[in-house]
C-alpha cells in the first residue's frame, strides 16, 4: 500500500477519537435506513465499466446520507489506473470534505481483501468503500462473510463497488445496481439552466430478508444530505425507463451466510 506507515497512523489517530471526523450516529431517510442498513456489508454494481463513477458517487452519498463518516476508500493500482485518479473537486461536490477521507492504493486483489478486512474492524470509521473492477473471484462467499462479521462487530457499513463484473453468491445484505443520467438543468436563480442535482438510476437486485427488483431514479442534494423524494414504495419519483432493469434481472431473495 502506497505511504501504508502514514495510513496506519491516521487509521489509528480516528480509531483513538483524534479529530473531529468521527462516525456519527444519527437517523438516516427512511429509505436509506431500511434499504442500506448501518454495521453491515452491501454490494453496488456498476451497470457497465463507464458507470464506474456513478457507483462510487452512490456509494459517498449513502455514507454521508447516513452520516457514516470518516471514510475510508480502498482501490488496487490498476483500478486507479483503468477507472482514473479520484478528483478532489467532484468529491466536493458531493459533500465529501477531505477531513473525512482516507484513500488506500494497494497493489492487488489479495491486499485489497486484507486491507478490507482489517478496516472493517477499525471503530474509528463510518464507511469502507472498497471498489475493484472486473471478476474478481476473490469476493466470494467467504470473503465477504467475514466482511460482513466485521462489519456486525465494529458498527462500520462496508460497501463494495464492483465495476464491470457480474453478480455472484455473497453475504451482502443488500445489492444494487448503479448507472449514470443527466441531471435535471436547474431552473430558477442566476444557475438557471446549469446542471442540477447528481442523479443515479438504481435498482434492488438483492435485498435479504425483504424485497427486491424496485426501481428508482433519485437525485442527490449534498447541502440537505439527502436523496430527493427517495422512498422505498417509489412514490414521487421519475422512473427512468429500461436501463439498469434490462442488464440486470431481478433477483431472488435468498439468505446467504
Amino acid at each position: 500500500m502506497s505511504d501504508s506507515s502514514a495510513l496506519i497512523a491516521r487509521l489509528r489517530r480516528l480509531a483513538a477519537g483524534d479529530g473531529a471526523a468521527q462516525a456519527v450516529a444519527a437517523p438516516v431517510d427512511a429509505w436509506l435506513a431500511q434499504g442500506l442498513t448501518r454495521a453491515q456489508l452491501h454490494e453496488i454494481y456498476a451497470v457497465e465499466e463507464g458507470d464506474g463513477p456513478s457507483g462510487a458517487g452512490f456509494g459517498i452519498a449513502v455514507a454521508l446520507a447516513a452520516r457514516a463518516v470518516p471514510l475510508l476508500w480502498l482501490r488496487t493500482e490498476a483500478c486507479e489506473r483503468t477507472q482514473g485518479r479520484l478528483h478532489a473537486g467532484g468529491l466536493i461536490e458531493l459533500g465529501l470534505s477531505a477531513d473525512s477521507l482516507v484513500l488506500g492504493i494497494v497493489a492487488d486483489e489479495a491486499a485489497l481483501l486484507r486491507a478490507a478486512a482489517d478496516a472493517a474492524r477499525c471503530p474509528g470509521l463510518g464507511t469502507v468503500l472498497v471498489e475493484s473492477v472486473g471478476r474478481a473471484p476473490g469476493f466470494d462467499l467467504t470473503a465477504t462473510r467475514r466482511l460482513m462479521l466485521a462489519a456486525e462487530s465494529s458498527g462500520v457499513t462496508v460497501l463494495s463497488l464492483r465495476v464491470g463484473a457480474e453478480p455472484t453468491a455473497s453475504a451482502a445484505a443488500t445489492r444494487w445496481g448503479v448507472a449514470a443520467v443527466p441531471s435535471t438543468a436547474l431552473d430558477q436563480g442566476a444557475g438557471a439552466g446549469a446542471p442540477g442535482f447528481a442523479a443515479f438510476d438504481i435498482e434492488c437486485l438483492r435485498r435479504r430478508g425483504g424485497p427486491a427488483g424496485q426501481r428508482w431514479r433519485v437525485e442527490w442534494d449534498r447541502d440537505a444530505k439527502s436523496f430527493r423524494g427517495a422512498s422505498l414504495s417509489g412514490a414521487g419519483l421519475s422512473v427512468a425507463p429500461g436501463r439498469a432493469a434490462a442488464r440486470h434481472p431481478a433477483a431472488p431473495v435468498r439468505r446467504t451466510g
